[in-house]
């Protein structure tokens, strides 16, 4: 049952659910829906009443999950449009050639194919391949660093995540975004102290934040630099 309450100038949607537990209960996910699981003989009035005084918690934790998301806008792959590489923006410039061949040169990333419909495979592609190789070399003294917590992620991969920067699986695997590829390296640091956080604290505890910044002053920058970068 999907319901809402109002806090200032915010809407809340929540599911609600019930059944045979004796407290209530708030969950905020990660693709920020809002899950009430209530004891089965709770009004919709005082489950509305607990939700308005958690609301600022509920907003807190939304936005968090939200610098989380990429938001990249759709692109067209086609020449002279923008595209985004470790922050900075550049330029598409497509060369007619049978060599195909994606690089870097000046203000643009240049494209050469015989084929302009190919020009977003090549340039996805590209981007994979730059992504395992500074995800991991990026990672290396991060994860070095966090050794003396007695932690060390099983495996460092790359999925597509439509809804995520990053996760971690039970088991010690950190999951990275291939998108992130198009964030400053500061983010990209943020996002994997983020995940191995997550080794010693599985949820966004206060012992989580205040470890978080221990090993990253200013990540509250490098977050919203991420929100902004690819909004």
């Amino acid at each position: 049952m999907i319901q809402s309450i109002s806090f200032g100038s915010k809407q809340i949607d929540f599911r609600l659910e019930y059944s045979s537990r004796k407290s209530l209960g708030i969950t905020v996910t990660p693709d920020l829906t809002v899950l009430v699981k209530a004891p089965v003989d709770t009004s919709l009035d005082k489950v509305k009443e607990k939700l308005k005084k958690k609301a600022p918690w509920i907003i807190k934790q939304q936005s968090f999950f939200l610098s989380f998301h990429p938001k990249t806008p759709t692109r067209k792959f086609v020449g002279g449009e923008s595209h985004l590489y470790l922050g900075r923006q550049y330029r598409l410039k497509i060369i007619q050639s049978k060599i195909e061949s994606v690089k870097l040169k000046g203000q643009y990333i240049e494209v050469t194919t015989n084929n302009k419909s190919k020009v977003k495979q090549l340039i996805n592609e590209w981007y994979l391949q730059n992504a395992k190789t500074k995800f991991h070399s990026t990672a290396k003294p991060i994860i070095d660093k966090f050794k003396k917590h007695n932690v060390e992620p099983s495996s460092i991969v790359l999925r597509e995540m439509p809804t995520r920067w990053g996760s971690c699986t039970p088991k010690g695997k950190i999951i990275l975004n291939p998108e992130l590829i198009k964030a400053p390296k500061g983010c990209i640091e943020y996002v994997i102290i983020h995940e191995l956080c997550h080794l010693i604290h599985h949820d966004h505890t206060q012992k989580f934040i205040d470890l978080q910044t221990k090993e990253m002053p200013d990540w509250e920058k490098w977050k919203m630099k991420l929100e902004k970068l690819l909004a």
